[in-house]
C-alpha cells in the first residue's frame, strides 16, 4: 500500500513537471497566450514618438500613438539617483537574476499565498515589470492575471538574453506613464521638474520612481503628502541598499516636493499648426476618389497633385521599412528636421497676438457691440445667420458624439440649450465659466482669425507657419489646410503676364471705366480718370480698371494657365476663367500664396514650400533627404520688372504706411488685397531674402468690419508682417541685413526690354 502511494506521489510530481515543462514550452513558442517575435522583442524602442526638430536645432514637438509624447533617451542621460531609487525599490537583487528573482518570488508566494500578509513585497522584477508594460494588456480577471504572469516571466528571460542591464533599465524609464500626459522619464523630468533626467537630484529621483508604484495614487499634483510620504519610503529602501546614509535620509525626508510643473500638450512644443499639418501631411494616404464626398472634388484633385509631385506628401505610405511595412510617424521613433526657425515663428505668433488680439479685435468687437447680429454683419438677415450657427453646431464634437450615441434631434437640441460648465479662450487666458453650446459657437465666431507664413524664397525653407490665433481652441488652419478669397493680391500675376507679354511698368493703360461682357468693374479712387497711366501706376494704386483692361487685352484663359503656373491649383479658378478673375473672387490658401509670391523674389522661379530636409530612423541613419521644387514661371527680365512695381506699393500705393507708420526702410515690395464687403484683408511681402504672407478675416464671409477703413488689408495684415519684421531685423543672430538688396543688375532698366540678362554675373551688355 505505502509503495502504490509513494508511485502515486511520484507520479503526480512528474505529471506536474511534464505539464509545467509543455506548458512553459507552449508559451516559449507562442502556442499560449501571446509571445512576441523576436524581431519585435529585439527593437521594441523603435515605438518610441518621434521627434520633431527645428532649422535652429529645437526638438519642436514629439508624436506618438494616442498623442502621447514619449522620447527615448539612453542609460548614460538618466541620473544615477534614478537608478539607483528604481533597483533599491523595486528589484534590489536586479544585477543578480536574469529576469526572474526566484527569492523574491518564492517569498511573495508564502507570505502572499499562505499566509495572507499583505505586505509581503512583490515578486516581480524591473525586466517583468517592463515586459508588462511593453506586451501585456490590462488583464479584466483573475484568471487572465494569472495567465500573463508566466508569459512576462519568459518575456523578461528573453529581454535579458537580449539586452543589457543598462539597457532595460533605460527601457523601463522611457515607457513609464507618470501621468499629466508625461510618458517616458524624459518628459517626466520636463513637467515635473523643469529638468532632464540627467539632472535630477536624489529627491527629485525618489518622487518619480515612487509613481512607478501607482502614479495616480501618489500624484504630487492632487495628494501632495501622499506623495511625499512615498517619496520618504523611496528614501529609507536607498538607506537599506547603501545608496544613501541615515544622516542624509534625515535631511533629504524633509524636504518639499520641489514641483515645478509645466503642463505638457497633446501637441507639443512650437509651431503647433505645423505640427498638425505635418504629422497629416506625411501620414496621408494615396488619394482615391471612394473615399471623398462628393463636396470634395477640389480637395481629391489638390491631394492627388501632392501625391504625385511632393515626396514629403503621404512619405510614410510611400516608403517602406525592411520588414515591408509602411512607416508611421507615432510608433517609429521617427527624427524629423523641419524648416521652421524657432525665433521667427516666436516673432510671427507674438505679431498676430499683438495686432490682431491686441488691437484689431478690440475695435471689432467696439463696432458689433450695438449690432443686434453682432458678430455677423449687419446686411445679412437673422435666417441667414440661423442657418450658420446651425451648420456650425452640426459638425461640432459634441453634436457628433450625441449622434453616435444614438441621441435623438430634439435631446441634441436641449443639451445645445442647456448651460454647461466649459474652459472658454480669452486673450487673457482660459476661463472657466457656465455657457450654453450654442452661445459658445457664436462666442468663438466672434474673434478675427488669422495665418501666417514666411519662407526662404531661393530655397523654398518654411521659416514660420502660423495656421491661427490659437491652436488648442481654433484648429482650423489655413495656411495650408483652409482657403480664402484673395482679393487684389492676385493682381501681380496679371501684370507679369504682361510683362511675359512685351509691356513694361512704364507701358501706358486708360484709366477708364468700361464694360466687358455685361461686366462693369468699379473702383475705390477716380485720381486721374481718363488719363493714360503707367502700369506701375495702376499697381501701385490697386486699381480694379487697368486690371480689367489687362485681363481683357490678355485673355482670362491666358490668366488662368500662368495662375496655375504660379501654384495656384484650386480647381474654382477655371470656373471664374472671365474678365473677373482680375479682381480675386478665387480661393487660395495663405501657403499657396507665399510660394507664389517667391517667383519676384527669385528671379521668376517659384519655389514650392519645403517644410522638412530629412529624415532620420530610430537608429540616427538618414532615410530621407528633401529638396526644394523648383518650376520657372516668368523670365528674370519680368520677375526684375515686377520687383520695380511691388516695390511701388510700398513706396507710394496701398503699402506705403510700412514706411511712415511702421518706419521700415528695407528693400521691399508688397500688395495688399481686400475682398468684397471686407471679408478677408490680405498682405503680401517680398523682400531679397524672406517672403511672407498674411490673412486676416472672420470664421465666415459674413463676419467682417462694415467700413473699409478697418476693415481692408492695410489695416488687417499688413501690420501683423510689420511687426514681425521689426522683431526679426532686431535680432542679429538670424542674420537678416537691413541693407540687404534685390539681386538686379545695376543697369538694369525696368521700362526698357533687355536683349540679355545676367544670371551668373558675367554679362555686361543690357540693353
Amino acid at each position: 500500500m505505502r509503495r502504490h502511494f509513494v508511485h502515486f506521489l511520484w507520479g503526480t510530481l512528474l505529471a506536474i513537471l511534464g505539464f509545467t515543462s509543455l506548458f512553459f514550452i507552449s508559451v516559449w513558442n507562442g502556442w499560449i497566450g501571446y509571445m512576441p517575435d523576436m524581431d519585435e522583442l529585439s527593437n521594441p524602442i523603435d515605438k518610441f514618438a518621434s521627434q520633431v526638430y527645428s532649422s535652429d536645432q529645437k526638438l519642436i514637438g514629439t508624436w506618438n500613438q494616442d498623442n502621447n509624447n514619449r522620447i527615448a533617451i539612453d542609460y548614460n542621460g538618466l541620473s544615477p539617483h534614478l537608478v539607483h531609487a528604481l533597483v533599491a525599490t523595486e528589484d534590489e537583487r536586479f544585477y543578480e537574476h536574469s529576469g526572474i528573482d526566484f527569492i523574491a518570488l518564492g517569498r511573495a508566494i508564502i507570505k502572499r499565498g499562505v499566509m495572507r500578509q499583505a505586505s509581503a513585497g512583490g515578486g516581480s522584477t524591473i525586466t517583468q515589470q517592463l515586459a508588462k508594460q511593453l506586451f501585456s494588456e490590462k488583464a479584466h480577471s483573475t484568471m487572465e492575471r494569472l495567465l500573463q504572469k508566466p508569459i512576462e516571466w519568459i518575456i523578461a528571460v528573453k529581454l535579458e538574453r537580449h539586452f543589457t542591464k543598462e539597457e532595460i533599465l533605460a527601457m523601463y524609464f522611457n515607457y513609464f506613464d507618470f501621468l499629466h500626459n508625461a510618458v517616458g522619464i524624459k518628459r517626466a523630468a520636463n513637467v515635473y521638474f523643469n529638468k532632464e533626467p540627467r539632472n535630477l537630484n536624489v529627491t527629485e529621483a525618489a518622487l518619480l520612481v515612487g509613481l512607478c508604484k501607482n502614479p495616480s495614487m501618489f500624484n504630487p499634483l492632487r495628494y501632495p503628502e501622499r506623495c511625499r510620504q512615498r517619496r520618504n519610503v523611496v528614501l529609507m529602501q536607498m538607506v537599506k541598499s547603501g545608496y544613501v546614509t541615515k544622516d542624509e535620509y534625515e535631511e533629504l525626508s524633509q524636504r518639499p516636493l520641489g514641483i515645478h510643473f509645466t503642463k505638457a500638450k497633446p501637441v507639443d512644443g512650437a509651431a503647433d499648426y505645423f505640427q498638425a499639418f505635418l504629422r497629416q501631411y506625411m501620414m496621408a494616404n494615396k488619394p482615391e476618389r471612394k473615399n471623398y464626398q462628393t463636396w470634395q472634388n477640389r480637395q481629391f484633385v489638390l491631394d492627388s497633385i501632392a501625391w504625385e509631385q511632393d515626396p514629403l506628401y503621404g512619405w510614410c505610405n510611400k516608403n517602406l521599412k525592411r520588414n515591408g511595412e509602411p512607416y508611421n510617424v507615432n510608433t517609429d521613433g521617427l527624427r524629423i528636421y523641419t524648416t521652421i526657425d524657432t525665433r521667427m515663428q516666436t516673432y510671427a505668433e507674438e505679431a498676430i497676438r499683438k495686432h490682431v488680439g491686441g488691437y484689431l479685435q478690440a475695435q471689432f468687437n467696439a463696432a458689433s457691440r450695438y449690432k443686434k447680429n453682432a458678430p455677423f454683419s449687419s446686411n445679412i438677415s437673422r435666417k441667414t445667420i440661423k442657418e450658420i450657427i446651425n451648420r456650425s453646431c452640426r459638425l461640432s464634437m459634441r453634436y457628433r458624439k450625441m449622434k453616435e450615441q444614438g441621441a435623438t434631434p430634439e435631446e441634441i437640441k436641449r443639451s445645445f440649450r442647456t448651460p454647461h460648465e466649459m474652459t472658454i479662450f480669452t486673450y487673457h487666458g482660459d476661463v472657466d465659466t457656465v455657457m450654453t453650446p450654442i452661445d459658445s459657437v457664436r462666442y468663438y465666431k466672434s474673434f478675427l482669425r488669422s495665418a501666417f507664413m514666411s519662407m526662404d524664397p531661393h530655397t523654398g525653407a518654411v521659416k514660420t507657419y502660423v495656421g491661427g490665433i490659437d491652436y488648442q481652441h481654433f484648429k482650423y488652419d489655413v495656411v495650408m489646410g483652409g482657403r480664402r478669397q484673395v482679393g487684389s493680391t492676385i493682381k501681380p500675376f496679371l501684370y507679369a503676364l504682361a510683362m511675359q507679354n512685351g509691356m513694361t511698368p512704364c507701358s501706358l493703360a486708360p484709366n477708364v471705366q468700361r464694360t466687358y461682357g455685361g461686366w462693369t468693374p468699379r473702383n475705390g479712387s477716380h485720381a486721374r480718370y481718363g488719363q493714360e497711366v503707367p502700369l506701375r501706376w495702376g499697381l501701385q494704386q490697386s486699381n480694379n480698371w487697368i486690371s480689367a483692361y489687362l485681363i481683357n487685352l490678355l485673355g482670362p484663359s491666358q490668366f488662368v494657365n500662368i495662375l496655375h503656373d504660379f501654384g495656384l491649383n484650386n480647381p474654382d479658378i477655371d470656373k471664374y476663367a472671365s474678365p473677373v478673375l482680375c479682381l480675386g473672387p478665387s480661393e487660395a490658401s495663405v501657403g499657396e500664396m507665399t510660394s507664389a509670391y517667391t517667383t519676384f523674389a527669385n528671379g521668376g522661379i517659384r519655389c514650392a514650400p519645403l517644410f522638412v530636409t530629412k529624415i532620420e530612423d530610430s537608429h540616427g541613419n538618414v532615410i530621407a533627404k528633401f529638396q526644394p521644387l523648383m518650376t520657372e514661371v516668368i523670365s528674370e527680365v519680368s520677375s526684375y520688372q515686377m520687383i520695380d512695381m511691388l516695390r511701388a506699393v510700398v513706396q507710394g500705393g496701398t503699402a506705403s504706411r510700412l514706411r511712415s507708420a511702421y518706419n521700415i526702410n528695407i528693400d521691399m515690395g508688397g500688395k495688399t488685397g481686400t475682398t468684397n464687403n471686407n471679408a478677408d484683408g490680405w498682405f503680401m511681402a517680398i523682400t531679397p531674402n524672406l517672403v511672407s504672407g498674411c490673412w486676416v478675416g472672420g470664421e465666415d464671409r459674413d463676419i467682417h468690419f462694415d467700413n473699409t477703413s478697418m476693415g481692408q488689408g492695410a489695416s488687417m495684415a499688413l501690420p501683423v508682417w510689420a511687426y514681425f519684421m521689426q522683431s526679426v531685423y532686431a535680432d542679429k543672430h538670424l542674420g537678416y541685413r537691413k541693407d540687404a538688396k534685390f539681386a538686379i543688375p545695376a543697369k538694369f532698366d525696368p521700362c526698357k526690354v533687355a536683349d540679355t540678362i545676367n544670371v551668373n554675373g558675367i554679362q555686361e551688355e543690357y540693353f
